[in-house]
């Protein structure tokens, strides 16, 4: 497989050129942010301390977001913000700004191992091939790709980014691959993919994934957005809840209740009549959630109504809801000796590491009413 050739620009990796695939080497820091200056200037020498103080944002799940590795939520940057008594703005970047250089921001978080860009190479060639493979077959949508070979959206969605290199992946992930490719092996999955950059198919797939003029795009909106919506106050009502007032200081508010059973332990987002009652703390934008069937065990039975807050997030030792492409999944969450947030569903036997995924997708429960 052919090298790149110089180092190319700091801001967006090595270079695109005729028979070399480019390769982003920031491709995985996707919010850049000034937490990491701001917490050693708090005085928390270590991220350690810091997280003591944070209780609700787990340990892994705050590091990943120090290193731009996932987009937190709003109500996490509010969180952080609070106990290191500074505005939540502050915590926030100008990537547009003159003296801002991707490059220079992420060295504290490299460990110094050279990176192997043959097999970054081989990353970004398997991200476009696996998106050639689902351009070229309809059937094989994400839901499909779940159902029948188990891999989750969002390890689709990493292996489609190019965000590990082909031996950092699992055994059953490479199996699923070669299963997809149709191949025995890693060795015919390397040639199978050679053959297709060979031939010019996977050369459409590449601005997608390895374009830092399209990852500084992406990060700008994503800042945006963020900003945004810390500009917009927590009290804002959700027009579908309906306050019902009582008599004396207490209050009860109705949201409504959605839910359908779909397959694979899936809960559409189906709007039904009923209403539920939802608990003091829940955030405005709160709603139940009928569970349809038992996927949690005998705890959460099928007749059961949870109530969702897409506003707060999920921690070890709780419940929460996954969105995914068809419907809303529900989860217990637990962490593996790595520090890892984990989701687990009794039926179907799932394993999902909530870190990974998109916190806009999670909710956690704070509530259950059980007929």
């Amino acid at each position: 497989m052919a090298m790149a050739k110089g180092k190319g620009k700091r801001q967006g990796g090595a270079r695109a050129a005729t028979g070399v695939v480019p390769v982003d080497m920031h491709r995985c820091f996707v919010f850049p942010n000034r937490m990491r200056e701001q917490r050693r200037a708090a005085g928390h020498v270590r991220l350690l301390r810091l997280a003591s103080t944070i209780p609700d944002i787990p340990y892994i799940r705050l590091s990943k977001i120090e290193r731009g590795e996932v987009v937190p939520r709003a109500e996490e940057i509010r969180r952080i913000a609070a106990a290191l008594a500074i505005a939540p703005a502050d915590l926030l970047l100008d990537v547009d700004a003159p003296g801002f250089d991707i490059a220079l921001w992420a060295e504290p978080f490299l460990d110094g191992t050279p990176n192997d860009l043959a097999e970054e190479h081989f990353a970004v060639l398997l991200a476009a091939a696996l998106r050639a493979r689902r351009v070229g077959d309809p059937a094989l949508t994400i839901a499909a790709i779940e159902r029948d070979y188990g891999l989750a959206p969002v390890n689709l969605s990493r292996i489609e980014n190019a965000q590990k290199t082909f031996a950092r992946w699992n055994a059953a992930t490479q199996h699923t691959l070669y299963q997809l490719f149709r191949v025995p092996d890693e060795t015919e999955l390397r040639q199978s993919v050679a053959a297709l950059h060979a031939s010019g198919a996977l050369d459409d797939f590449f601005a997608h994934i390895a374009s830092p003029a399209a990852r500084h795009e992406r990060t700008r909106a994503r800042i945006a957005e963020i900003s945004a919506a810390l500009q917009t106050s927590d009290a804002v009502p959700d027009p579908v809840v309906a306050p019902l007032p009582v008599t004396g200081a207490v209050s009860i508010r109705l949201v409504p209740v959605l839910g359908a059973p779909l397959a694979q332990g899936l809960i559409a987002d189906t709007p039904t009549p009923e209403k539920a009652e939802a608990p003091h703390a829940a955030g405005p934008r709160a709603f139940g959630l009928k569970v349809c069937r038992a996927t949690l065990g005998g705890g959460l039975p099928g007749q059961a109504v949870v109530i969702v807050d897409p506003d707060r997030f999920p921690s070890p030792g709780s419940l929460a809801a996954l969105r995914e492409e068809a419907g809303w999944r529900l989860l217990s969450v637990g962490s593996d000796r790595d520090g890892r947030m984990i989701g687990y569903s009794s039926n179907p036997e799932l394993e999902i590491v909530l870190d990974d995924c998109d916190p806009a997708r999670l909710a956690a429960l704070v509530g259950a009413i059980f007929p």
